[in-house]
This record gives C-alpha cells, structure tokens and sequence, in this order.
C-alpha cells in the first residue's frame, strides 16, 4: 500500500509509536522537515537542502535526489516511491513536496 507524507505533518510528535505505519509516517514527516547539521549528536540526519533558492525547474529534481537518498539511509521500513509537488499560491515559487512511500512491514 502506498502512504503519503508531507513536512508539513509533524504535528505532533508522539514517543514511542506502537503502530508501524503511524510510525513510519511520523519518522518521514520529521526527516522531511530536518535540515542537515541541526541535530544535536546526530548530524547528518535530515536533508542537506541545497536545493534551498534556487528556481523551481533546477529544485524539484534536487529535492528528490535529497528526499529519496534520506529515506534510503533513514528509514529502512520505507521503501521511496515518488516525489508529488504542490505549488504554494500564497508564496510564488515556493513548492511543497510530498512524498509516496510503501511501508515494509
């Protein structure tokens, strides 16, 4: 089954998730939102996000690169799917990914 994940749904943040998919999902959602260096003691999670600033035909491939490498190293119950972009009308050029993923259960 396919599940879709967004930054934008960290919410909030539950410790110790019982269920899996839930789980999966949360973990996602707070790598997608994590930029690189930021974690205390765990530096390299998160994305790098080079693909801050710059235009939206070189970013979308970049932040898919970024996004699929990330799930890869970070979350092994995840298997990368797809990359979905939204445009944001409020902010021209500012897209929102969000993320197809089948859980390995």
């Amino acid at each position: 089954m396919i599940y879709k994940v967004s930054a934008v749904d960290v919410g909030t943040v539950k410790l110790n998730e019982q269920d899996t998919v839930s789980s999966v999902l949360q973990n996602i959602a707070i790598l997608l939102s994590t930029r690189q260096g930021t974690v205390p003691l765990y530096r390299e999670f998160g994305l790098p996000m080079r693909f801050l600033d710059k235009p939206t035909h070189i970013a979308r491939p970049m932040i898919v690169s970024e996004v699929k490498e990330a799930i890869e190293k970070f979350e092994p119950r995840a298997t990368f799917v797809r990359v979905l972009f939204d445009e944001d009308a409020s902010i021209p050029g500012r897209v929102i990914p969000t993320v197809e993923v089948e859980i390995n259960e």
